[in-house]
């Protein structure tokens, strides 16, 4: 089996089809997403295939190391992962084609008026081992 990371992004990815911000849903509207998230995780555990899911808060900071003796540096000139990302979900399946076909269903969470999302999703594979580094034949 294979793990795959899904990505849920607040913004940064291509318009979702129903691509009214979650800040502008109901409150009913959003406990119908969430419950959808649950229940898509509570199906996967029985299969084997969830791993671990969580979404994240607006709140954050990039950090970065300043040199010995010196405070960490907080944000920077990046764009903010906090603005961008807005959850994840570890799925370990047996096949890349099942991952996109996970991440498909995943997409069709309700939002806005109670209608699918249709949101993209990011699917990347975990690393299995460290990359090749190939050299250049000139050196």
């Amino acid at each position: 089996m294979a793990k795959y990371l899904l990505l849920k992004h607040y913004r940064g990815a291509p318009a979702a089809v129903n691509d009214v911000p979650m800040d502008q849903w109901t409150p009913e509207e959003i406990s119908a997403h969430v419950q959808y998230m649950n229940d898509f995780a509570a199906r996967l555990e029985k299969t084997g295939e969830f791993v671990d899911g969580q979404a994240l808060a607006p709140e954050g900071a990039w950090v970065r190391y300043d040199g010995e003796g010196r405070p960490p540096v907080t944000d920077g000139p990046f764009a903010e992962t906090k603005d961008l990302i807005a959850g994840w979900m570890v799925i370990d399946v047996d096949t890349y084609e099942r991952a996109v076909e996970l991440a498909g269903e995943l997409s069709a969470a309700p939002g806005a008026g109670g209608k699918p999302i249709h949101e993209w999703l990011e699917v990347r594979p975990f690393l299995t081992a460290p990359p090749t580094i190939t050299q250049c034949p000139h050196t």
